[in-house]
Protein backbone atom coordinates (compact mmCIF):
# COMPACT_ATOMS: atom_id res chain seq x y z
CA UNK A 1 0.00 0.00 0.00
CA UNK A 2 1.79 3.33 -1.23
CA UNK A 3 1.64 6.64 0.84
CA UNK A 4 0.36 8.99 -1.73
CA UNK A 5 -2.93 9.73 -1.15
CA UNK A 6 -4.39 13.59 -1.56
CA UNK A 7 -5.05 15.26 2.29
CA UNK A 8 -7.51 18.08 1.37
CA UNK A 9 -8.19 19.36 4.60
CA UNK A 10 -6.34 22.58 5.46
CA UNK A 11 -3.92 20.29 7.94
CA UNK A 12 -0.50 20.42 7.12
CA UNK A 13 1.28 16.66 6.97
CA UNK A 14 3.36 17.94 10.22
CA UNK A 15 0.67 18.74 11.94
CA UNK A 16 -1.11 15.52 10.92
CA UNK A 17 2.02 13.13 12.03
CA UNK A 18 2.20 15.18 15.30
CA UNK A 19 -1.14 14.35 15.93
CA UNK A 20 -0.72 10.57 15.10
CA UNK A 21 2.16 10.60 17.47
CA UNK A 22 0.71 12.14 20.23
CA UNK A 23 -2.14 10.12 20.30
CA UNK A 24 -0.12 6.76 20.44
CA UNK A 25 2.27 8.26 22.84
CA UNK A 26 -1.10 9.05 25.03
CA UNK A 27 -1.61 5.46 24.78
CA UNK A 28 1.48 4.29 25.51
CA UNK A 29 2.14 2.53 22.09
CA UNK A 30 5.95 2.22 20.32
CA UNK A 31 5.77 2.62 16.80
CA UNK A 32 6.55 -0.98 16.37
CA UNK A 33 3.02 -1.60 18.47
CA UNK A 34 1.06 1.02 16.43
CA UNK A 35 2.74 -0.64 13.20
CA UNK A 36 1.55 -4.27 14.29
CA UNK A 37 -1.65 -3.24 15.64
CA UNK A 38 -2.55 -1.20 12.17
CA UNK A 39 -1.01 -3.60 9.49
CA UNK A 40 1.46 -1.05 8.10
CA UNK A 41 4.87 -1.43 8.11
CA UNK A 42 6.88 0.51 10.80
CA UNK A 43 8.53 2.65 8.09
CA UNK A 44 5.38 4.05 6.79
CA UNK A 45 4.20 4.99 10.40
CA UNK A 46 7.54 7.03 11.00
CA UNK A 47 7.21 8.61 7.78
CA UNK A 48 3.41 9.64 8.49
CA UNK A 49 4.22 10.64 12.40
CA UNK A 50 7.23 12.90 11.07
CA UNK A 51 5.25 14.29 7.67
CA UNK A 52 7.46 13.16 4.90
CA UNK A 53 4.45 10.76 3.95
CA UNK A 54 1.15 11.22 2.61
CA UNK A 55 -0.85 9.08 4.15
CA UNK A 56 -4.22 7.16 1.47
CA UNK A 57 -7.09 7.23 3.31
CA UNK A 58 -7.04 3.55 4.09
CA UNK A 59 -3.45 4.07 5.57
CA UNK A 60 -4.97 6.85 7.97
CA UNK A 61 -8.83 4.91 8.81
CA UNK A 62 -6.24 1.98 9.65
CA UNK A 63 -3.92 3.79 11.68
CA UNK A 64 -7.02 5.62 13.90
CA UNK A 65 -8.54 2.13 13.97
CA UNK A 66 -5.35 0.87 15.97
CA UNK A 67 -5.45 3.76 17.70
CA UNK A 68 -9.09 3.64 19.29
CA UNK A 69 -10.02 6.84 17.71
CA UNK A 70 -11.26 7.65 14.54
CA UNK A 71 -9.90 9.95 11.22
CA UNK A 72 -12.04 12.77 12.31
CA UNK A 73 -10.12 13.21 15.95
CA UNK A 74 -6.94 12.86 13.76
CA UNK A 75 -7.67 15.99 11.62
CA UNK A 76 -9.36 18.00 13.88
CA UNK A 77 -9.39 19.99 17.59
CA UNK A 78 -12.40 19.09 19.84
CA UNK A 79 -15.68 21.49 20.17
CA UNK A 80 -15.47 23.27 23.19
CA UNK A 81 -18.89 24.45 22.99
CA UNK A 82 -21.67 23.00 23.29
CA UNK A 83 -23.01 24.65 19.83
CA UNK A 84 -20.40 24.19 16.91
CA UNK A 85 -21.50 24.70 12.67
CA UNK A 86 -19.27 23.69 10.51
CA UNK A 87 -19.76 25.46 7.00
CA UNK A 88 -18.93 23.66 3.76
CA UNK A 89 -15.42 25.08 3.56
CA UNK A 90 -14.32 24.38 7.37
CA UNK A 91 -15.32 21.02 6.75
CA UNK A 92 -12.63 18.14 6.64
CA UNK A 93 -12.20 16.25 3.08
CA UNK A 94 -10.00 13.11 2.17
CA UNK A 95 -9.38 12.20 -1.64
CA UNK A 96 -7.88 9.23 -2.47
CA UNK A 97 -6.36 9.00 -5.54
CA UNK A 98 -7.79 5.72 -6.58
CA UNK A 99 -11.11 8.27 -7.61
CA UNK A 100 -13.50 9.16 -4.21
CA UNK A 101 -13.68 11.26 -1.56
CA UNK A 102 -14.58 11.53 2.59
CA UNK A 103 -16.15 14.38 4.01
CA UNK A 104 -16.23 14.55 7.53
CA UNK A 105 -19.11 16.76 8.64
CA UNK A 106 -19.87 15.49 12.30
CA UNK A 107 -17.14 18.24 14.92
CA UNK A 108 -14.51 16.20 17.14
CA UNK A 109 -16.65 15.87 20.71
CA UNK A 110 -14.47 15.91 23.92
CA UNK A 111 -14.13 12.34 24.62
CA UNK A 112 -17.01 11.14 22.46
CA UNK A 113 -15.54 8.69 19.54
CA UNK A 114 -18.18 9.51 16.91
CA UNK A 115 -17.92 10.11 12.99
CA UNK A 116 -20.35 11.20 10.61
CA UNK A 117 -19.10 11.42 7.32
CA UNK A 118 -20.35 12.05 3.69
CA UNK A 119 -18.40 9.19 0.95
CA UNK A 120 -18.64 10.08 -2.95
CA UNK A 121 -17.05 7.04 -4.83
CA UNK A 122 -16.39 7.34 -8.75
CA UNK A 123 -17.69 4.92 -11.41
CA UNK A 124 -16.38 1.67 -11.31
CA UNK A 125 -14.13 2.48 -7.69
CA UNK A 126 -13.01 0.12 -5.42
CA UNK A 127 -12.45 1.93 -2.54
CA UNK A 128 -11.02 -0.97 -0.51
CA UNK A 129 -11.25 -3.05 2.80
CA UNK A 130 -11.75 -1.17 6.18
CA UNK A 131 -10.25 -3.09 9.32
CA UNK A 132 -12.75 -4.30 11.89
CA UNK A 133 -12.96 -1.31 15.03
CA UNK A 134 -13.33 -1.99 18.78
CA UNK A 135 -16.22 -4.54 19.70
CA UNK A 136 -19.63 -2.46 20.39
CA UNK A 137 -18.51 0.08 17.46
CA UNK A 138 -21.54 0.71 15.48
CA UNK A 139 -22.04 1.96 11.97
CA UNK A 140 -25.00 3.02 10.17
CA UNK A 141 -25.07 4.08 6.26
CA UNK A 142 -28.01 5.44 4.05
CA UNK A 143 -27.04 5.90 -0.10
CA UNK A 144 -27.76 8.94 -1.54
CA UNK A 145 -27.52 8.50 -5.00
CA UNK A 146 -26.14 5.70 -7.12
CA UNK A 147 -25.44 2.53 -6.00
CA UNK A 148 -22.99 1.09 -3.72
CA UNK A 149 -21.59 -2.76 -3.12
CA UNK A 150 -21.19 -2.74 0.47
CA UNK A 151 -19.28 -6.01 1.92
CA UNK A 152 -19.19 -6.90 5.83
CA UNK A 153 -16.59 -9.66 7.01
CA UNK A 154 -16.90 -11.35 2.50
CA UNK A 155 -20.54 -11.37 2.23
CA UNK A 156 -21.39 -8.65 -0.72
CA UNK A 157 -24.79 -6.57 -0.34
CA UNK A 158 -26.06 -4.42 -3.24
CA UNK A 159 -27.70 -0.98 -2.24
CA UNK A 160 -29.52 1.71 -4.15
CA UNK A 161 -30.18 4.99 -3.91
CA UNK A 162 -32.69 5.20 -0.69
CA UNK A 163 -31.29 2.24 0.75
CA UNK A 164 -29.20 2.02 4.37
CA UNK A 165 -28.10 -0.36 6.08
CA UNK A 166 -26.62 -1.00 9.86
CA UNK A 167 -24.09 -3.18 10.89
CA UNK A 168 -21.07 -4.15 13.84
CA UNK A 169 -18.06 -1.69 13.25
CA UNK A 170 -15.78 -4.50 14.41
CA UNK A 171 -16.29 -6.54 11.22
CA UNK A 172 -14.34 -5.96 8.27
CA UNK A 173 -16.04 -3.50 5.58
CA UNK A 174 -15.61 -2.17 2.12
CA UNK A 175 -17.28 -0.22 -0.18
CA UNK A 176 -17.02 -0.30 -4.03
CA UNK A 177 -19.34 1.28 -6.89
CA UNK A 178 -20.12 -1.36 -9.92
CA UNK A 179 -22.25 1.83 -11.11
CA UNK A 180 -21.69 3.76 -14.22
CA UNK A 181 -22.37 7.08 -12.08
CA UNK A 182 -21.20 8.23 -8.89
CA UNK A 183 -22.52 7.19 -5.92
CA UNK A 184 -22.70 9.03 -2.77
CA UNK A 185 -23.74 7.84 0.92
CA UNK A 186 -23.69 8.65 4.34
CA UNK A 187 -22.05 6.89 7.38
CA UNK A 188 -22.59 7.19 10.73
CA UNK A 189 -19.80 5.59 12.98
CA UNK A 190 -19.56 5.39 16.92
CA UNK A 191 -16.31 3.79 18.15
CA UNK A 192 -16.13 1.73 21.26
CA UNK A 193 -12.72 0.85 23.29
CA UNK A 194 -9.31 1.78 23.01
CA UNK A 195 -6.50 0.56 20.22
CA UNK A 196 -5.96 -3.50 21.16
CA UNK A 197 -8.64 -5.37 20.25
CA UNK A 198 -9.86 -8.99 18.19
CA UNK A 199 -12.08 -8.06 15.41
CA UNK A 200 -15.39 -9.91 14.94
CA UNK A 201 -15.53 -13.18 13.36
CA UNK A 202 -19.14 -14.28 12.51
CA UNK A 203 -20.93 -12.09 9.82
CA UNK A 204 -23.78 -9.97 10.59
CA UNK A 205 -27.74 -11.70 9.88
CA UNK A 206 -29.16 -10.21 6.00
Amino acid sequence: MNGEGVLSSGLSMGELGQRIRGERQARGLSIERLAELSGISRSMVSEVERGTKTPTVLVLDRLATALGTSIARLLDEPAHSAMRVLRHSEQRVLRDPSGWERRVLSPVLGDVEFEFMRTTIGPGVDAGEFSPHAPGSREYLAVEHGSLRLTINGRPYELAAGDSAYYPGDCRHAYANDGTTDCVFYLAMEVSGVGQHEPRRESPDA
